[in-house]
């Protein structure tokens, strides 16, 4: 199956009171694991690389990798760029294949925002390709992404005017999320997302889900999020077992075998999430 973009997949998404998962990729064999587990469980899924992760690898090889396995599976795909730093980077992903796009402008003023992420959704939407923003911040550090600091949350009047005022296609909302792994316990304003949802026409993002228990990821989707966003887990179930691959297997030389025993681990944490956001089985509709 060729590449999709993203737009009509949170769109049925929200029709159907589920949510999409989003899984950030690191290599080949996390690209591998991540579009297996969604044939596993016949979910749509989409595949993302932050800015971080594109100095290692060029928007045009990810693309590649993305688009080669997406080819020969009978699920949609969709590759997407995370935290997208600039316009720039924008342009250059959608140049090499990316399906979707995100615009982080977050971190600035309310206006700068709505300039950056408006300019980037009419580009991407001449080509037709749907753009995300972020309004709001969501806290930790994730690659070259780090966010402090007490203003974290959404302003529901003011997440309807952004969305309204830039064009874009889904808005990613700070509820007390935070990316990497928790130090303490996460206490999330699920009745502000409430409140967001009923304002907001378009699909919402949940940021930060790594370390989230299952049952925050379900009470975030049942108040409207349609897309979740998972990373850090990821790269931690895939380290993991390549360190115990290695520790079993000292004189172990070829990485295909200690990346194998990486992607497998990817694999059943992709499912476990997919089961949690409620999108197994929806690539049937």
């Amino acid at each position: 199956m060729a590449l999709v973009t993203s737009k009509q997949m949170l769109l049925d998404a929200q029709k159907g009171h589920y949510a999409v998962g989003a899984f950030n990729a690191e290599n080949m064999e996390m690209v591998q694991a991540i579009v297996q587990a969604a044939e596993e469980l016949k979910a749509p899924v989409m595949i993302q690389t932050t800015g971080g992760t594109l100095k290692y690898a060029t928007p045009k090889m990810f693309a590649n990798m993305v688009k080669a396995v997406a080819e020969t599976a009978s699920v949609p795909v969709c590759i997407h760029l995370d935290h997208g730093p600039s316009f720039d980077m924008a342009v250059k992903c959608i140049v090499a294949g990316y399906t979707s796009v995100m615009i982080d402008g977050s971190k600035l003023p309310f206006e700068e925002n709505i300039a950056i992420s408006k300019r980037v959704a009419d580009m991407a939407a001449a080509v037709g390709i749907p753009t995300e923003a972020e309004l709001g911040k969501v806290g930790g550090k994730e690659d070259d992404t780090v966010s402090s600091g007490d203003d974290i949350y959404t302003d529901p009047q003011e997440a309807k005017e952004f969305a309204e005022r830039t064009g874009i296609s889904s808005l990613a909302v700070g509820i007390g999320t935070a990316h990497g792994f928790y130090k303490g316990t996460p206490v999330l304003d699920v009745n502000r997302l409430a409140e967001i949802r009923e304002v907001v026409d378009v699909p919402l993002v949940l940021h930060g889900a790594s370390g989230l228990t299952d049952e925050q990821v379900r009470s975030c989707v049942e108040r409207g999020i349609c897309k979740v966003n998972f990373a850090t887990e990821l790269r931690k179930a895939y380290t993991d077992a390549v360190k115990k691959y290695i520790a079993e297997d000292p004189d172990v030389f070829d990485p295909k075998k200690y990346q194998a025993a990486g992607r497998a681990a990817v694999v059943e944490q992709v499912k476990y999430r997919m089961t949690v956001c409620g999108c197994d089985g929806k690539a049937e509709n």
